[in-house]
């Protein structure tokens, strides 16, 4: 057994030169968001769920991305709404949420 169930994270990424990155679209904000919601929900902590950033995950064309192990999903996503549905689909159901996988 892993340590998390689901260990997932977040790219926070902000390129200095106007590149696009992840943190354009408030990445930081979002990731922010998922960690109090799965700690609201009761989901955080060893066997459970693991919100964590992490730097440049070099799908900055594809972004903002997050990437969920041991799985190796990669979605994007566009606002809070998606995150509530990656939660509740894959993290407490898992169920692959198809329409945000990349």
């Amino acid at each position: 057994m892993t340590y998390y169930r689901h260990h997932v994270f977040f790219c926070v990424n902000q390129r200095p030169n106007g590149e696009r990155c992840c943190n354009d679209f408030q990445a930081q904000a979002m990731r922010d968001y998922a960690k109090s919601r799965i700690k609201a929900l009761g989901l955080s902590g060893r066997g459970k769920v693991r919100i964590n950033n992490a730097g440049c995950l070099d799908r900055c064309n594809e972004g903002p991305v997050i990437v969920v192990y041991p799985e190796e999903v990669w979605y994007t996503y566009v606002d809070q709404e998606d995150i509530d549905e990656i939660i509740e689909s894959h993290l407490q159901n898992g169920q692959v949420v198809e329409r945000l996988k990349i």
